[in-house]
């Protein structure tokens, strides 16, 4: 997926066109082996990350490789510009649009304790909520918020609202606090983009609705929610969701941003600091690599969810984009690469963060990467392709 995943609606485009080129959980032993690579795989993502640096310009990455019951960890780069600190194994970072995958469980497993439907209407649990300029909540399913085929526009997509929270303002209102309820106001003054499940578009509003229905099927947070059936069933410390907090856990490193600008200007900003509200449940967690590589096995492994909820998991529409061949499953991209092995996961991106979680069928070799710049054009293609088929 695009770095921008919480910023554009072109989200997913990049990262499916990789397939074109292409109860209580105990920790298990790992055998951890953070010196050089045994791995030809890992030599090839170990080249990938330092061409990240050498040619992209970003600052540092973090990469992760988790293979049954051993670890490979590269870094390259550094962790602070001013002092040269390197980038940590255990380092924090903000996981931007991954954040949806653990939403998209968390719906699936309140249908599982029968509390909800995937066929439910957005209305029955958010009453007039999405209404206005052609959106009508009871025709949208929450399914078809999962998978994006609802048609609500995307508030992030709003050119007023990217100017003033995203690209151009973000320095200015990088603290400003977000309802959620104001997020979705923000894509009620567009028309959707087409008639519920005619078709795909990539739509952060999706998300934070599927939060505000969490919040209303519980009747608790969101928050609270995701950690009571997902992170403490999973033993995942170091993930956390900030909601208006706009520090970073430690141990972490900077964030580095040019309001997701490629080209000039060629100055970033630190963007350690923030109020990640305007990402909420599309995109506002913070974790390791460590805890979302534990966390996509458990589910590609079906340890989470029941075989019923497993299957919806994975049930896969076409995004429809010409000359692209990957699927868009309920939280979950799916592609195959061009080695044959095929994949699970979601990418993420948020100012001055862009990270990666990856797996394979079963969930036996996860990936997770981060980069601490938000300008560098999407390396999906080079990290997947080398981590799992062993290409640079």
């Amino acid at each position: 997926m695009s770095r921008h995943s919480l910023t554009s609606t072109r989200a997913i485009g990049t990262a499916l066109a990789v397939a074109v080129m292409v109860g209580l959980l105990a920790a298990p032993a790992v055998a951890q082996t953070d010196g050089p690579a045994r791995d030809g795989r890992d030599a090839a993502l170990q080249k990938v990350i330092e061409d990240q640096v050498e040619r992209g310009g970003i600052p540092g990455v973090l990469a992760s490789v988790r293979d049954g019951d051993r670890v490979w960890r590269g870094d390259a780069g550094v962790a602070d510009v001013r002092t040269g600190k390197e980038r940590g194994d255990h380092d924090r970072f903000r996981i931007g649009s991954i954040t949806k995958t653990f939403v998209a469980t968390v719906i699936l497993k309140l249908e599982a304790e029968g509390r909800l439907d995937l066929d439910d209407t957005v209305e029955k649990w958010l009453p007039g909520m999405v209404s206005g300029n052609g959106h009508d909540g009871g025709k949208v399913s929450i399914r078809q918020l999962l998978n994006h085929t609802s048609g609500i526009s995307s508030y992030t997509a709003n050119p007023e609202f990217g100017d003033t929270y995203l690209t151009k303002g973000f320095l200015k209102n990088r603290y400003y606090r977000h309802s959620p309820e104001s997020l979705v106001g923000w894509a009620m003054r567009s028309a959707p983009d087409f008639a519920p499940g005619t078709g795909w578009s990539y739509s952060n509003t999706n998300y934070i609705l599927a939060g505000l229905i969490i919040e209303k099927t519980t009747g608790g947070s969101y928050e609270q929610a995701v950690k009571d059936r997902i992170l403490r069933p999973l033993g995942l410390r170091n993930t956390s969701l900030p909601r208006h907090s706009t520090a970073m856990p430690q141990p972490s490193g900077r964030a580095y941003t040019k309001m997701f600008n490629e080209t000039p200007p060629a100055e970033f900003h630190d963007a350690t600091r923030l109020n990640a509200s305007w990402g909420w449940s599309a995109g506002d967690m913070i974790s390791t690599t460590g805890d979302l590589q534990r966390f996509a096995s458990a589910l590609m492994s079906g340890k989470l969810l029941q075989p019923r909820q497993q299957k919806e998991l994975t049930t896969t529409v076409d995004p429809g984009i010409p000359g692209v061949t990957g699927r868009y499953a309920l939280g979950l991209e799916n592609a195959k690469l061009s080695c044959g092995v095929e994949i699970w996961g979601h990418s993420g991106g948020i100012h001055g963060s862009g990270s990666e979680m990856y797996t394979t069928t079963g969930g036996k070799r996860t990936l997770v990467t981060n980069v601490n710049g938000d300008w560098n054009p999407d390396p999906t293609p080079a990290t997947l392709n080398a981590a799992f088929c062993g290409k640079k």
